[in-house]
């Protein structure tokens, strides 16, 4: 696990905590088997990344981790620093917009 987040992660946190965003909970850096999640929503098995410049790098590795998250029915969406940094009104509308989508 990280002991620093990033600024981005920081600020979309902000949003994501303490039951901020339409009551459901999230956890920021949770690990599940062998990953760290950046945020987990449980009730929804919702998977929310925010990726850095690093994992333009790393796309192979994150689509495996992707795969493997999405066979345990985990729903995975990604979102870079740049967009949570400069328009972080989409990105929580986008969260939402999944959460509504998946079932209870």
């Amino acid at each position: 696990m990280r002991q620093e987040t990033t600024p981005a992660e920081r600020k979309l946190w902000e949003r994501l905590r303490s039951k901020r965003l339409d009551g459901f909970k999230f956890r920021a850096q949770h690990p599940v088997g062998p990953f760290i999640l950046d945020f987990w929503c449980p009730a929804k098995k919702l998977v929310v990344e925010v990726d850095g410049d690093i994992h333009a790098r790393s796309r192979a590795y994150d689509r495996a981790r992707t795969e493997q998250l999405e066979a345990h029915d985990y729903t995975v969406i990604r979102f870079t620093n740049d967009q949570v940094m400069e328009d972080i009104e989409s990105v929580v509308e986008e969260i939402r917009r999944v959460l509504e989508s998946l079932a209870p």
